[in-house]
């Protein structure tokens, strides 16, 4: 009985959120639309405009501080860690 106890708690703290499939997308559309506003040159290159998104490497984070939403997703600009 402990040790399933101890697993579950385990588990608990060591996993990632879900994010639901529907957040996933409207972040990736509003990032996408704050891109093509800041580099207009993407406007009319899908292509670029998705390795673009892509570069920016998100991760999700559950919201912990006051007046976040439950899922807040970071942007992880390459070249900086």
């Amino acid at each position: 009985m402990k040790a399933g106890m101890f697993e579950r708690i385990r588990r608990a703290f060591q996993s990632q959120p879900a994010v639901h499939p529907i957040e996933g997308r409207m972040a990736k559309r509003w990032i996408k639309q704050r891109l093509v506003v800041v580099f207009p040159g993407l406007r009319n290159d899908p292509r670029a405009l998705e390795a673009a998104y892509q570069a920016l490497s998100l991760t999700p984070r559950p919201g912990d501080e006051e007046g976040e939403a439950e899922t807040v997703f970071e942007l992880t600009i390459p070249g900086e860690q």
